[in-house]
């Protein structure tokens, strides 16, 4: 089996992904959204204009048939590895859009390969851009074809203490509530899967730490409005189960910038080399 590093450049799509309002509420409940975020989890309360979590791109930003222009690997060794999301405009809560996804780069890192895409999704009438999103998938086993390893990373959680902390617990049944935005691999609800893929039970989804941390960054940074948060990107670093608590450190990076990481009560870095863009005025 063998990566192919001449499909960088090529496309998959473009793929027709449509939502609902109820698709919204779904994703903000299955990322942790309640009461207190009326906006996100209800369509008609009053006085209360329903609004759109701006992670919620990231379940429909990547046209699948992408990953047969990799070549050929082994589905068991392939590790989501960073997700980003740019939000070009605020996301109706129903809406149409043709997704295009492109391989980006290939890296060789040896014994294993990354592989980065990246979506953009424009709107099914206008063709106007409405988001983009970009994927890095780290595969086990796929390396050694002699290309370029790829940059070094360069973030580093600044020498001071954050300028907040955002803690959210889990639910022991979060990864079941997720699952229902699309991602059903069994790794998150079968025990006797996640067991087999050495783990002591279900893991939460790694979007699902990503969305948690999207809430912390939009309601810290952006008073809770969706139009206000431009884009956020992480690395996953480790897996989180459902019931555990997370803590989102930010820190304030200039005008419109932060960076942030997310761990676990243990200290344990679960998102790492986190960047967020939002409009800190109120200015879109």
């Amino acid at each position: 089996m063998a990566l192919d590093p001449d499909a960088v450049g090529a496309e998959s799509g473009p793929r027709r992904v449509t939502w609902q309002s109820k698709d919204c509420i779904v994703y903000a409940l299955g990322v942790g959204a309640g009461v207190d975020e009326l906006a996100y989890t209800t369509d008609n309360t009053k006085g209360v204009e329903q609004q759109v979590l701006p992670t919620y791109p990231v379940v429909l930003g990547i046209d699948p048939g992408i990953f047969k222009r990799f070549g050929t690997f082994d589905w068991a060794k392939l590790v989501h590895a960073e997700q980003g999301v740019e939000l070009l405009r605020p996301l109706p809560t129903q809406g149409a859009v043709l997704v295009t996804t492109r391989i980006v780069d290939m890296f060789d890192k040896g014994k294993a390969a990354l592989v980065v895409t990246g979506s953009e999704a424009v709107d099914e009438d206008t063709g106007e851009p409405m988001f983009r999103t970009r994927s890095a998938f780290f595969i086990g086993g796929a390396g050694g074809w002699g290309g370029d390893r790829g940059p070094s990373a360069t973030w580093q959680a600044p020498d001071r203490v954050p300028d907040h902390t955002v803690t959210y617990p889990t639910r022991p049944e979060q990864a079941l509530l997720y699952r229902l935005s699309g991602d059903r691999n069994p790794l998150h609800s079968d025990p006797a899967f996640a067991r087999r893929a050495g783990f002591e039970r279900p893991i939460l989804h790694g979007l699902c730490t990503f969305g948690f941390t999207g809430r912390a960054l939009l309601h810290t940074l952006a008073g809770g409005e969706a139009g206000r948060l431009r884009g956020m990107d992480a690395r996953f670093a480790a897996p989180v189960l459902p019931g555990d608590t997370l803590h989102i450190d930010i820190w304030t990076d200039g005008a419109g910038e932060a960076l942030f990481r997310t761990r676990k009560d243990d200290g344990t870095v679960v998102l790492t080399n986190g960047r967020c863009r939002f409009d800190a005025d109120g200015a879109r």
